[in-house]
């Protein structure tokens, strides 16, 4: 072989040998370039989260500050909670930013921030928990079971729902002995499906029952008049004048209900009251393309309030997708 061409060949080795190593370093630092990214995503995703977590929980705790603050009484005032109180006004969406940035003279460089929230009454709704009773056959049993069957007549759903439900949550909260069907015990409305409850069915119930630890009545201060009207088996236009007298002026007493409910509905403190000790914390926090919800169970005794169940739900905005 001749020397030039040896020569040639040689070259086009080396340089093949050249361009392979030159692919082989491009690919180990994409790898490397890529990596240093997901880690750069992963720490401001947890910077996100710790951050967000700080924010819904001082949230939760400005929320139980002010119903702490609630339960203060003055002189011989009666204990009502009622929609003209401040914890019913909703805490409207209030930008963070200057809180979060790093720097607190440039608060442009912090990420955006706005958080919002609100305290609803958990006993404005039918409880639930009603229907648990030692004794089906009872008549306080068949009182509440007439309840539920005229709210599901009001969302239009058919009265064999509220037997089923009925049936399922006595058995879920019986005895070890005698769920013998082994049903788990729901502790919120989505948990409903475990009973067999259809998740459209639910969904109309909503704006009308909730579901509590224990068996609580129902604050007609607060209550919409669909609940109100089931409570009492009275028509919808009765439970209208008793809302809007309560604009007027607050109900202190479920005996004042007498000058708005025909005279043969009975009145019972174990089904309707003035005052509530079981509230929903809602916290919302929109951070950069993502809302983060928090809803909390809480339970006030006293001027105590004791957080009993916290959910968080992560959203995406629309536009970010």
């Amino acid at each position: 072989m001749r020397p030039l061409q040896r020569m040639g060949r040689q070259a086009g080795a080396a340089l093949l040998t050249a361009m392979l190593i030159v692919a082989m370093v491009s690919s180990l630092a994409a790898g490397m370039v890529w990596r240093q990214y997901r880690a750069v995503q992963i720490e401001a995703a947890e910077r996100a989260r710790a951050q967000a977590s700080w924010i819904l929980r001082g949230a939760l705790d400005w929320a139980r500050l002010i119903l702490a603050e609630d339960a203060r009484r003055v002189g011989n005032e009666p204990e009502t909670d009622h929609l003209g109180e401040p914890w019913a006004v909703p805490l409207a969406e209030a930008r963070l930013s200057t809180f979060l940035a790093a720097d607190k003279g440039n608060a442009d460089d912090g990420p955006e921030a706005f958080l919002s929230g609100s305290i609803h009454d958990a006993q404005a709704q039918y409880n639930l928990r009603n229907l648990v009773v030692s004794d089906p056959s009872s008549p306080g049993a068949a009182q509440e079971l007439a309840t539920l069957v005229r709210l599901c007549e009001s969302a239009g759903l058919s009265n064999d729902v509220a037997a089923l439900l009925a049936q399922k949550l006595r058995l879920a909260f019986a005895k070890n002995e005698d769920n013998s069907d082994g049903l788990l015990q729901p502790k919120s409305l989505a948990q409903l499906s475990w009973l067999g409850l259809q998740p459209e069915s639910v969904e109309r119930l909503r704006p009308w029952v909730t579901l509590l630890p224990t068996a609580t009545p129902v604050n007609v201060n607060t209550a919409p008049r669909e609940v109100i009207a089931a409570v009492f088996n009275t028509d919808l236009a009765t439970a209208e004048r008793v809302v809007q007298a309560r604009k007027a002026a607050p109900l202190r007493s479920i005996e004042e209900l007498r000058a708005y409910l025909p005279p043969n509905v009975p009145l019972s403190n174990e089904r309707a009251a003035v005052k509530t000790d079981y509230f929903i914390v809602m916290g919302r926090l929109r951070l950069d393309e993502r809302v983060l919800e928090e809803r909390s169970l809480v339970r006030r005794v006293g001027r105590e309030i004791q957080v009993l169940s916290r959910e968080r739900v992560n959203l995406v905005l629309e536009g970010s997708r």
